[in-house]
């Protein structure tokens, strides 16, 4: 910022007093600066088409567009995420506190690219009301029927397994979404009940997977490094 005051000074045979130069120094604003952007996580699971890696705020808008997806709210809910900053407290009380407490969570599903292209959620979830993790995901629309949800939840399971070391994973799903019920099965999970979450209005089917299931067992090559299931 130009000292306005010292030139006028100057020009009219004034100087300032060095301390009065120096008082009048500190007076002008800190220049303000960019944010850094952050650092693209390294994936945590590798498969052959997808990789799944940790979200961090700039993944915003990728979740501020799934949330809002109509079979994203019919299937799962409504989780009042409608601009940015909804979108990265989120991202921070969602996946982050989740990653830093459980060592897992929702992970951001992409095709590597270049350039990556984001295309879904999928991961563990430790949920209250649940007596163990239960996987969570969900994927635009526009992505729907490649086998990417199963690929996807496939490596989740044998990293559940091998990394979590879980023994047992659970699932909850609508029982009016026929993709996600398939899904599950194909994973080798099964029906256990119905159960009412807390602050939900309606009850949820409640599925359960032994992580040595055959369906599991069949993802042992995965490098650890409608689709719309319950994602958070």
């Amino acid at each position: 910022m130009p000292d306005v005051l010292g030139v006028l000074l100057r020009r009219c045979g004034w100087r300032l007093p060095t301390g009065a130069r120096a008082a009048a120094t500190a007076l002008r604003p800190a220049a303000v600066s960019r944010p850094a952007a952050m650092t693209r996580p390294a994936a945590v699971i590798a498969t052959p088409r997808l990789t799944l890696r940790e979200l961090v705020f700039d993944d915003a808008p990728f979740v501020l567009r799934l949330l809002n997806d109509p079979t994203f709210l019919r299937y799962i809910g409504d989780r009042g995420v409608r601009d940015l900053d909804d979108a990265r407290r989120y991202i921070q009380r969602g996946m982050l506190d989740s990653y830093a407490q459980h060592g897992f969570g929702l992970w951001l599903v992409e095709l590597p690219g270049p350039p990556s292209q984001p295309i879904g959620l999928c991961g563990l979830v430790s949920r209250e009301g649940l007596p163990a993790p239960d996987i969570g995901f969900a994927f635009l629309p526009a992505w729907w029927s490649r086998g990417y949800a199963h690929e996807a939840a496939a490596a989740v399971m044998a990293h559940a397994r091998r990394v979590v070391g879980l023994e047992r994973v659970l699932a909850i799903a609508s029982p009016h979404n026929d993709g996600s019920l398939r899904l599950l099965h194909k994973l080798g999970f099964h029906y256990e009940r119905d159960v009412l979450m807390p602050g939900d209005a309606e009850a949820v089917a409640l599925f359960a997977c032994e992580t040595a299931a055959p369906a599991t067992r069949a993802m042992a090559g995965v490098d650890e490094a409608p689709e719309a299931g319950r994602s958070g």
